[in-house]
Parts: structure tokens; sequence; C-alpha cells
């Protein structure tokens, strides 16, 4: 199960980050080593697929992983969070057993 859940809101977040990009046109969410838990996760905007990535597509939004983030991030569920003290990508990830408090950081 190699899938990834975009949720209506956060492909409506995409589709509006990119449209202020002349050259960008999809989320590649990345996870590192590092951050209070163990593993981070990292956005960034592209327009390049690289060899390997899977490319996720919900309501025109493109989300694009590497061959090696995916095995940390199968079957979770990327939302948006807008209240008023943070906007931000929320990751739901079954594959964490715990995660720091801003929801970026996350262990295995």
């Amino acid at each position: 199960m190699n899938e990834i859940e975009i949720t209506d809101f956060a492909a409506k977040h995409i589709l509006k980050l990119i449209s202020t990009e002349t050259e960008n046109d999809a989320l590649r969410i990345e996870v590192k080593g590092g951050g209070c838990s163990g593993f981070q996760y990292e956005y960034s905007l592209t327009n390049e697929m690289e060899p390997g990535d899977l490319e996720f597509k919900h309501n025109g939004a493109r989300v694009l992983v590497d061959n090696i983030s995916i095995n940390y991030l199968k079957g979770s569920t990327i939302d948006y969070a807008d209240s008023l003290i943070e906007s931000s990508f929320k990751i739901t990830n079954p594959n964490a057993s715990s995660s720091c408090g801003c929801g970026v950081s996350f262990t295995i």
C-alpha cells in the first residue's frame, strides 16, 4: 500500500500555493532524519519529478514523494490546518508511533 490520501482542503491549499509560482506545479514531501522525535517532514514546491518519485493527485493538486520517504508515509493522509494559532500541512501517519507537539517531527 503506497497510497497517500490528500484531503480536499490540502489540495485547495496546494493549488493556492502554486498559483503564485511561475515554475512550480507540485508539492514535494520528504522524510529526513532530525527533529525532536527522530524524523521530520520537509515540504517544498517543485516542478521536477525525480527518478523514483511517486506522484499522488487530488482535485488537480500534485504531491511528489521520493522512493525512500514513501516507506515512512505509506497510508498517510495529507491535510491542511488553518487556525488562529497556526496554518500548516498536517500529516496523519499510521506508521508513526509518536510525534512532537508541532506535528513536523515523528518517531517510527
